[in-house]
């Protein structure tokens, strides 16, 4: 599983929830990037979001492995309604009542017009486990945001959902999740080493 590569925003703070803002040229070379690291391995799919950072970080991965990603709006960040486009700063000084439940992890804070923590978790655990099912025995690729990678981590290592988070999601880290019939393993988190090269292609 791998989260899309780094945008103008991600770069700035910005929350992006589900607005499609594209890749940057460092979220381009990372996607690049994935070609080496995993153009060895064999997949039996690709699945994908469907919003513009994603498949553009699938794509050239995608185009070596000869795999067409099946896009999937379950695979979507989450929905952060009005603090879109706002950094968390901002977000607190504009909205303090709203950014307040947000710190608090209230589960059913919705931002207005968003989706709450509670309901995000089941459409990302949801989703992701509606693929399992059908790939069964098969190693898949899936490309996805950082929110949707958190709520998989929390539900494999049974992290609650309003514990902190005391681990990473990097832009473009490669992340391996077993998923048996009875529970999630995470076997790799947060793998980075190709990483390198993508700083080496934006200062050729």
């Amino acid at each position: 599983m791998i989260r899309h590569g780094e945008t103008a925003w991600n770069a700035e703070g910005r929350v992006q929830g589900q607005t499609d803002v594209p890749l940057s040229a460092v979220g381009e070379a990372q996607a690049r990037a994935l070609v080496a690291a995993l153009a060895g391995e064999r997949f039996s799919a690709i699945y994908a979001s469907d919003l513009a950072r994603v498949r553009q970080t699938a794509a050239p991965l995608a185009r070596v492995l000869g795999l067409a990603p099946r896009l999937e709006a379950a695979l979507r960040e989450r929905h952060y309604g009005k603090f879109e486009a706002l950094t968390y700063a901002e977000a607190r000084d504009r909205l303090p009542g709203d950014y307040a439940r947000f710190r608090a992890k209230d589960l059913d804070y919705d931002f207005g017009s968003g989706e709450s923590l509670r309901r995000f978790n089941d459409r990302s655990i949801a989703a992701i486990s509606a693929i399992a099912a059908r790939h069964t025995g098969q190693t898949v690729l899936v490309f996805t945001h950082g929110g949707v990678l958190e709520m998989l981590r929390r539900h494999a290592l049974g992290i609650g959902l309003i514990a902190p988070r005391d681990f990473e999601i990097p832009n473009a880290a490669i992340n391996w999740i077993e998923i048996g019939s009875d529970a999630w393993h995470v076997q790799a988190w947060a793998e980075r080493g190709h990483l390198d090269a993508a700083l080496d292609d934006l200062q050729a």
